[in-house]
């Protein structure tokens, strides 16, 4: 009698653990409290947000506008642009692949891509997959983004030829160097081999088989009777502004996704069941999620990590970081296009999953939502994260903006007559750039980008500042013409004349221009 009641206590005990253990730990009503108290301190006009727990989607909402003009409502189904969170999806389609038996992990690029090159031959030669996915290719942040952002007339040909001509910054396979033309590549890779395009791939692989429909890899591939979709904003002198981007098409495999919350739910349910699909199939299988979430290269952890949330480890798997938090893995990954970023969060251990996209380019209001839902799935010790991080984010861009301001030339040089820093150059990797003389204005027109037009103020001697049309942009550059003995110009250089407000992708310090013959 003894042994069966203790046995009754035992089995009572353990289906309370495990009835304990399903029971939600995230407070949604607490979570929409936050995130609309982030959005008022960092003057978000919209977000939405999902949490999954436990197989379960624990909210998912939307809040604010999608447009300050229209004043239309963000619900859970409104369409961002998830931008590099779309590396992941890539990393998806190459793992399927691997399953598939069609290729490796360890593939050399150059057996997929013929005409793949990079500057050194030995890379060239020895680049993986697996090296593409992971960001030590020795390529430096950002290299080459010119080519797609912003959105430019370049085709997959154009962007494999210009490859070998981005010089590497680093030994390869030494330092970890963001880059997104390497994501680029992998889509393409998936394209040879699939037999169809990254887009199609992903959206009939990947996206339709999770029930993603309003989902597209790519914004003119929306439904165009669906008119649900957010507009990015940019803060500048005091007041937010609209700004459209097509969610950056151009940059396929790297960033061309959009998607709402609802259906990024079920992205983020297949990988915390590590590739299983709710009607028990597997998307991928465990042994490539494994692959995707093993650190490939480590960064340097941060005081500001450690302080924040005890970080003793960051590095870079495939298509995802991964740190520790608190003690636990956690692997996300972020998302930025200029007027819009997103944030995508999961905690393998709790099966906790948690994606935000803004139309508002202030990630650390995401960053703030994101640490107070931890905080509650992991009980850690209450902090006011929405003003620590508040104060911080305001205090560095208010830093930024003063360091950003030029410095005062003393001995301002003269220019040359105008008409000498006139012609048809030509870069290497970008292509053709032309300076004309309009009205006793230098113009110069970026012919590959709308976006890159703008007139050259006079800064000292040789020395320009480039003022983009689009003040948005925030990328006015410095543009420095080496003349020859006969006042004719050899090279040009551009570097951006305020790097602390500038997006890395504007790499313009790459570009070396020389005369079109």
């Amino acid at each position: 009698m003894k042994m069966k009641k203790l046995s009754t206590i035992f089995s009572g005990m353990l289906a309370a653990s495990l009835s304990f253990s399903s029971v939600a730990e995230v407070d949604a009503d607490k979570i929409s409290t936050i995130v609309e108290s982030s959005m008022a301190r960092f003057n978000v006009p919209g977000l939405a947000i999902a949490v999954v727990e436990n197989d379960k989607i624990i909210m998912a909402k939307g809040f604010g506008v999608k447009h300050l003009d229209t004043g239309e409502k963000v619900n859970k189904e409104t369409l961002f642009g998830i931008a590099s969170n779309t590396k992941a999806f890539t990393v998806a389609g190459i793992g399927m692949l691997v399953d598939q038996g069609k290729l490796n992990w360890d593939d050399k690029v150059i057996d997929h891509i013929p005409e793949f090159r990079l500057y050194d031959a030995y890379v060239t030669r020895e680049m993986t997959i697996r090296d593409l996915l992971s960001h030590r290719s020795g390529l430096g942040l950002g290299a080459g983004d010119l080519m797609i952002w912003p959105d430019t007339n370049k085709d997959m040909p154009d962007i494999l030829d210009s490859l070998r001509h981005l010089k590497p910054v680093s030994s390869f396979r030494s330092k970890y160097a963001y880059n997104n033309l390497m994501f680029v590549t992998a889509g393409e890779v998936i394209a040879r081999v699939s037999g169809m395009s990254w887009q199609d791939f992903t959206e009939k692989n990947i996206l339709k088989p999770l029930g993603m429909n309003a989902s597209k890899a790519g914004f003119s591939r929306i439904d165009k009777e669906n008119k649900n979709w957010a507009t990015g904003h940019i803060p500048l002198d005091g007041k937010l502004n609209p700004f459209f981007v097509n969610y950056l098409e151009d940059f396929r495999g790297a960033g061309a996704i959009a998607s709402n919350v609802v259906e990024m739910s079920s992205w983020l349910k297949v990988q915390l069941a590590q590739g299983k699909m709710t009607n028990g199939e597997q998307l991928f299988t465990e042994k490539q999620q494994k692959e995707m979430w093993h650190p490939h290269i480590t960064k340097m952890a941060s005081q500001v990590g450690f302080d924040s949330h005890r970080q003793q480890f960051s590095g870079y798997g495939l298509g995802w970081s991964i740190e520790d938090y608190q003690g636990y893995k956690k692997v996300g990954h972020g998302g930025g296009i200029l007027g819009m970023v997103s944030q995508v969060t999961l905690v393998p251990e709790k099966n906790l999953g948690i994606v935000i996209l803004s139309n508002q380019q202030a990630f650390s209001a995401l960053s703030a939502i994101t640490h107070e839902v931890l905080e509650d799935a992991l009980h850690l010790k209450d902090k006011d994260w929405v003003e620590k991080l508040a104060v911080k984010h305001f205090e560095g861009k208010d830093k930024a903006y003063a360091k950003a301001k030029l410095d005062d030339v003393e001995d301002v040089q003269a220019a040359l007559p105008l008409k000498h820093y006139t012609g048809e150059f030509v870069d290497s990797w970008y292509g053709d750039v032309n300076i004309i003389e309009k009205d006793n204005q230098l113009l110069i027109d970026f012919t590959h980008t709308e976006q890159l037009k703008g007139k050259l103020e006079h800064y000292t001697g040789h020395t320009f500042i480039v003022r983009w049309n689009d003040k948005l942009l925030e990328a006015d550059a410095f543009i420095n013409f080496e003349m020859t003995s006969k006042n004719k110009v050899k090279n040009i250089s551009l570097k951006a004349a305020a790097p602390s407000v500038t997006d890395f992708s504007f790499d313009f310090h790459n570009l070396n221009l020389k005369q079109k013959l």
